[in-house]
């Protein structure tokens, strides 16, 4: 397979499949990940779940393949929580063509909120409470690319701990590398956004990427560097 259109058939059918199979509530997207990262989304079913249309952009987790910071990107069964209140029961797999490099992914995202709901008020009924709930994942579905980068920053100011102005020149580095392993330099003008939101220069932006991609594994980043 060259690119996801050579069995587009195939996709096709599996999409029908389990949009008849899952319903109303479970979002089915197939995304081209060759295309410009804005405008991934080539199939959606049921885009009404998180508000996207075919044209609109991947999310998070799909930056972290293509940047590399993840090999086997491949996700399955885990729980995502949407901006507008929704809890996604999701699974994600990502697309190969014959050299091995990744051309798209097919993703599944099950609206589980009434359900969960249901299930509260039974715990609650029954005095009974079951053991660890899945696993969670940090993502975010939308239309725009901004709003993926926006939400990359947040995650980068959580890891922090603290806003950019009181941050020194090694947490600055920190916060350029947990953003740039998180695949966020793939958007376009994302460096300009970074900028502004940690008060430096582009010339120190490609400085700290600089030292954070060729400090060795393990190396503090000291305020001396």
């Amino acid at each position: 397979m060259k690119t996801i259109y050579d069995q587009w058939d195939f996709w096709q059918k599996l999409m029908d499949m389990l949009e008849y199979q899952f319903g109303s509530r479970c979002e089915i997207i197939l995304h081209d990940l060759t295309k410009d990262y804005e405008h991934t989304i080539v199939d959606i079913r049921n885009g009404h779940i998180t508000g996207r249309k075919v044209g609109d952009c991947g999310s998070n987790l799909g930056l972290e393949v293509l940047r590399g910071s993840v090999k086997d990107g491949d996700r399955y069964n885990y729980v995502v929580h949407t901006p507008d209140g929704k809890i996604l029961r999701s699974s994600t797999m990502f697309l190969h063509n014959d050299e091995g490099t990744v051309i798209g992914s097919l993703c599944i995202n099950l609206d589980i909120t009434q359900t969960v709901a249901m299930e509260g008020f039974l715990h609650s009924y029954n005095g009974y409470i079951p053991g660890a709930s899945p696993r969670t994942e940090p993502e975010i579905f939308a239309g725009n690319i901004n709003d993926v980068l926006d939400f990359l920053i947040h995650q980068a100011d959580n890891m922090a701990g603290k806003a950019p102005k009181a941050m020194n020149r090694a947490e600055k580095i920190r916060f350029v590398e947990y953003l740039d392993q998180k695949g966020a330099f793939l958007i376009t003008r994302a460096s300009d956004r970074v900028c502004e939101h940690l008060g430096i220069s582009r010339f120190t932006l490609y400085n700290y990427l600089d030292i954070s991609r060729h400090e060795p594994e393990g190396e503090s980043t000291d305020e001396h560097l």
